[in-house]
């Protein structure tokens, strides 16, 4: 409270430091605005327009950041303590809205769907409110209709992905969870093909996207219970017994190490399963098939680099002192993870539930360099992650592109023989399987190299052992859709190969490039991963 005659202090916010979110989150309530009073053909060009350049001027921010010195020796804890700005916080920021760029490229295709008299359509659904199906779709269908408002749900989920890995209290942590979370759910809804797939897709991620924000949600309200803070250094320092003030009403529950270990593990959960990993990852394979497939590309890549920036976070800089209770534990979620990626995806005959699976592997080998617990660990993870997600984001914009009478084809008996039909096609998206698998000059293999020689060093060498188990299972099934593609004879009934605008385009050959210079000369980038290395605590 506030005494008799004292001014109350308005809080003390650096808006420069926190300006990629602002931006992001700013351009968003724009992107309503236009839909609200914008006329419906108008809307497309606008919201394209406004996203590209909001995007844009949120990832000149971070370079701005970054080139001042907030990523290193300037770095520090904005927004009265909520917020960190550092190294690791901008590297993934900046990540994160490359890929948000090129997604927007995916969203915005209108080539790929049969055009309606007078218009082009997109992978959305015409009409999202109405039943599918029904009166209102078949309407909106005919008139070719084409719903702009994804992008500012994209650019909603964007904003809160900003703050994930950047967050330095419990309770922001939550609330950027829900932000990026809850536009997922609506963007998983919307596919204009097989629409109650979509919906089911998207009321499974719904249920059990509320059971995780659940438990991280309890977890904070027992590790609030045991430091009396909901602040990260807060929380560290009554770990490490460097706190000596104690509110007289928590002192009773205060250092109590039942709700830190009980509290930890469920907030760790919640991170978890954003991040796909065993045994939280049910949610994956149904989701990545039912959602529109630009919506599983942007999810399947930016997501998981918010996740484990988070994790990285609470890790690294909340449970340090715990380092000897959780590692054991991780190194079962990550055996379980690769192990059961690798081979779960050896029964999928679905391209997109296949790559779902491949995800999870994904997910275990990236785990693997968390629990490094060194700054090799971290600066490994983060270019693991950067390097993933453009594999990730172009090998979905060329699933988009395989298509019969019935929308994507998605069934891998469909790409028997598509290396005669689509020769180019195929020879890309055997590079990012070639990625996937880590083969030497992609930079799947320069990511992978990097976060298993920080595992190695890290003490975890057995766990490497299992990483390159699991990675030679995951490479037979990726050589073996190659195999399908190039030395199998094409059905006569088989896909057509649709030919793309600029947009998809630009997305698949910008995945491609990055796949091949991360892979020939990756040293850069390790570099500038390595300088992005530390936390500001």
């Amino acid at each position: 409270m506030v005494a008799e005659g004292e001014k109350l202090k308005a809080p003390d916010i650096e808006f420069s430091q926190l300006s990629p979110t602002l931006i992001v989150l700013g351009v968003a309530a724009l992107g309503i605005v236009l839909e609200a009073f914008l006329p419906r053909r108008s809307r497309y060009g606008a919201q394209v327009f406004v996203s590209l350049l909001g995007l844009a001027a949120a990832f000149a921010a971070v370079v701005a950041l970054a080139a001042t010195g907030s990523g290193g020796t300037k770095a520090q804890i904005a927004g009265m303590g909520a917020i960190a700005v550092d190294g690791p916080a901008l590297f993934l920021q900046g990540t994160i809205l490359l890929v948000a760029i090129v997604s927007v490229f995916i969203f915005a295709e209108r080539r790929l769907e049969p055009s309606a008299p007078g218009a082009q359509v997109d992978s959305f659904a015409a009409q999202p409110a109405s039943v599918p199906g029904g009166e209102g779709e078949r309407e909106a269908t005919k008139a070719g209709w084409t719903t702009t408002e994804v992008f500012p749900l994209l650019l909603f989920a964007v904003g809160g992905m900003l703050l994930f890995p950047a967050a330095n209290d419990l309770l922001t942590l939550f609330i950027a969870l829900e932000v990026f979370s809850l536009p997922l759910y609506l963007l998983c809804a919307l596919a204009r093909r097989r629409r109650l797939l979509s919906q089911e897709a998207a009321v499974k991620y719904f249920l059990l996207g509320a059971f995780s924000s659940a438990f991280l949600l309890f977890g904070t309200a027992l590790l609030y219970g045991y430091a009396g803070t909901v602040n990260y250094s807060g929380i560290a320092r009554v770990i490490s017994n460097a706190d000596a003030t104690t509110d007289p009403v928590l002192a009773q529950t205060m250092g109590n190490d039942a709700l830190l270990l009980i509290g930890g593990a469920l907030v760790i959960m919640g991170l978890l399963f954003k991040v796909g990993a065993v045994p939280f990852h049910m949610w994956t394979p149904d989701v990545y098939q039912g959602a529109p497939t630009p919506v599983t590309g942007f999810m399947a890549a930016a997501t998981k680099v918010a996740a484990f920036g988070a994790l990285l976070r609470l890790l690294y800089v909340v449970l340090p002192g715990l380092r000897w209770d959780w590692r054991p534990v991780m190194w079962g979620v990550a055996i379980l993870t690769m192990l059961a990626g690798a081979l779960v995806a050896i029964t999928q005959t679905d391209i997109k539930r296949l790559l779902a699976y491949s995800s999870i592997a994904h997910a275990g080998f990236l785990l693997a360099g968390v629990i490094a617990t060194s700054e090799d660990g971290v600066s490994s993870v983060l270019f693991y992650l950067a390097a993933y997600s453009f594999v990730t984001l172009g090998a979905f914009a060329v699933v988009t592109l395989v298509r019969d009478a019935g929308g994507e084809a998605t069934h891998l008996s469909k790409w028997a023989g598509l290396g005669r039909r689509s020769p180019l096609l195929a020879a890309v998206f055997a590079v990012f399987l070639l990625a996937f698998a880590g083969i030497p000059l992609t930079s799947g293999f320069a990511g992978k190299f990097a976060v298993f020689k920080a595992a190695a060093e890290g003490g975890a060498g057995p766990l490497v052992v299992v990483g390159v188990i699991a990675s030679a299972i995951a490479a037979f099934f990726y050589l073996r859709v190659i195999v399908l593609m190039f030395f199998s004879e094409p059905q006569a009934d088989g896909p057509s190969v649709a030919v793309p605008s600029v947009m998809t385009t630009s997305a698949i050959a910008v995945g491609v490039i990055v796949t091949i210079v991360l892979g020939v000369a990756p040293q850069y980038f390790l570099d500038l991963a390595g300088q992005a290395g530390v936390f500001v605590r």
